[in-house]
């Protein structure tokens, strides 16, 4: 099972290292118990899935996505052949639909780390109005 250090897993939430700090003395996020601390991978994952459900900070509705989003696995869903991989990225959830056996031979695991690259002709920006 993949951890992550309290300055990784505070990159990939986007909060500081203090919040994951006060989280974990909160009991709202678990550790391995490894010196020095790391919060599970699958933890980590479900609280990703908790703040992006929090809804988006002001401010993120007025700049465009990256193509690139990093951010953790939050699920694996097989179904014969093809599997579906959900990453939540910060706020972005982003779903790959893709084989079983890329799966199997890239690890795919819930709680581990991963980079969904979109490569699009279209890409469509919405401001909110003010």
């Amino acid at each position: 099972m993949p951890s992550f250090k309290i300055s990784d897993a505070a990159r990939l939430l986007g909060v500081s290292d203090d919040t994951i700090r006060r989280w974990v003395d909160a009991g709202t996020l678990p550790t391995t118990g490894a010196v020095p601390a790391e919060i599970p991978g699958d933890a980590l994952a479900a609280r990703a899935v908790e703040l992006a459900a929090a809804g988006p900070a002001p401010s993120d509705v007025l700049s465009s996505a990256r193509n690139r989003f990093v951010g953790l696995v939050t699920r694996v869903q097989r179904d014969g052949l093809m599997a579906q991989v959900d990453i939540q990225s910060g706020p972005h959830r982003v779903v790959s639909l893709m084989s079983a056996e890329a799966v199997d031979e890239l690890g795919v695991d819930v709680g581990s780390l991963a980079a969904a690259v979109v490569k699009a002709t279209n890409v469509i920006v919405e401001i909110p109005r003010g």
